[in-house]
């Protein structure tokens, strides 16, 4: 059984697929956060601006096997191209297996991911972005982006360029000092080439 807080279909409105039309499938609970707020002071990731409480999201429920899963996210898309769904959390990989997976790609999609890194990711995910947390281990160290929020106190961009990556990527942290985060980020992406600028742009747009 899967449990998913939320289903539906978007933008993709960071990282290296931004701009591509996806189903977002966000499954429910994190291991770096427990999601409520009398929590988050304490949590090794503290920053978090999801909710993935719970199953009352936008076709959110207990999906009781794989094919149910893929049907309503298939069910969702949009379009002539082929499907591309982005499996996100929370942590999606506390429940994110290889027969979920086979599954996805049977009905046609191409599947992305979006994870801390602090789990290892089963095989045959078409892409991998990694976002790594302070006070964290990755244990998966490779994929096709390295989408890192910026800034954090205790990692800096310098620990991750030796990992087997194809992109890197700052983000700025939102919240308040999202604007001086965001020229942070920008300026050291001007000295330091090979980093890449993400930004959240369907905030910007208005998507979920």
């Amino acid at each position: 059984m899967y449990s998913v807080k939320e289903i539906f279909f978007t933008i993709q409105g960071e990282g290296c697929n931004t701009g591509s039309y996806a189903v977002f499938c966000r499954f429910s609970g994190c291991n770096l956060w427990t999601g409520r707020e009398k929590d988050r002071k304490d949590s090794i990731c503290n920053f978090c601006d999801t909710d993935f409480i719970g199953t009352d999201g936008l076709n959110g429920g207990k999906y009781k096997n794989p094919q149910d899963l893929a049907s309503k996210a298939y069910s969702l898309w949009r379009g002539t191209h082929k499907p591309f769904i982005v499996l996100t959390g929370g942590e999606p990989l506390l429940q994110v297996n290889e027969p979920l997976i086979k599954e996805l790609h049977r009905t046609g999609f191409t599947i992305a991911l979006e994870t801390n890194g602090t789990i290892k990711a089963p095989n045959d995910i078409d892409w991998i972005c990694v976002s790594p947390k302070e006070n964290s281990e990755l244990a998966q160290d490779y994929g096709d982006e390295l989408k890192l929020v910026y800034p954090q106190k205790k990692i800096l961009p310098k620990d991750f360029e030796k990992l087997n990556f194809k992109n890197f990527l700052l983000q700025p942290m939102d919240g308040p000092q999202v604007k001086d985060n965001t020229i942070a980020a920008r300026k050291f992406c001007d000295h330091n080439n090979n980093w890449k600028l993400s930004l959240q742009t369907h905030k910007v747009l208005g998507y979920p």
